[in-house]
């Protein structure tokens, strides 16, 4: 009987010798990216994040009117004229933005201004008389990298709106090729362009729509 009872264990063992073990195939990996899909993987990516040095609270009334304003790209007579006007607005107050800036004052707040040739025009003037404003404001005076930013902040938004299909669809519903080449190939140049012009003269403002630097 104990003879009897070994006899499965017997074959189970036999079984799981006989069990052959299949290697693991392995993963297919990707080819690697060539220097052109690099390049323009690179490009788009620093177009996007361009988005960040615009005010937030024009991006936000891009976002949120756009889809309004063009009917989501189906405009008519009425509604591609006020679609334009729409991005004029939006084009001035990114010029705009790009001459405010803010700093702390002794009490802790943060006030707000307007960078004019002489200073800084301070837009809350009257509820900040008591505080402690330095009047020495020349530092924050305009300057031509005031007006560099400004521009290539208006080239940067033109760029984000040309790649909205919303609006494309609206001011060109049916493109001819050369017009669909322009539209593809003119806002990633902008991008790449405007990019440059960022990071070589960077712009040490804080104004409306912009975060303000714990340090200043």
């Amino acid at each position: 009987m104990a003879d009897l009872r070994q006899r499965p264990t017997a074959l189970s063992d036999q079984q799981q010798s006989n069990e052959v073990v299949v290697p693991d195939s392995p993963k297919s990996s990707k080819p690697p990216a060539s220097f052109s899909q690099r390049a323009i993987s690179q490009t788009l990516e620093s177009s996007a994040n361009l988005a960040r040095l615009l005010p937030t609270g024009t991006l936000l009334a891009f976002q949120l009117l756009t889809p309004i304003f063009t009917n989501n790209g189906s405009c008519d007579s009425a509604t591609q004229p006020m679609t334009l006007i729409l991005l004029v607005i939006l084009a001035v107050s990114c010029f705009l933005a790009c001459f405010t800036d803010s700093f702390k004052a002794s009490d802790g707040q943060v006030y707000y201004g307007f960078a004019t040739s002489k200073g800084l025009w301070i837009f809350d003037y009257p509820a900040a008389s008591a505080s402690g404003i330095p009047n020495d404001l020349s530092k924050y005076r305009m300057s031509f990298i005031d007006v560099l930013h400004a521009v290539s902040s208006v080239l940067v938004f033109i760029a984000i709106a040309l790649k909205d299909k919303n609006v494309v669809h609206c001011l060109y519903p049916s493109p001819q090729h050369e017009t669909q080449e322009v539209l593809d190939i003119v806002p990633t140049g902008i991008g790449l362009l405007c990019s440059l012009l960022f990071v070589v003269f960077p712009s040490r403002r804080h104004g409306i729509g912009y975060p303000v630097s714990k340090d200043q």
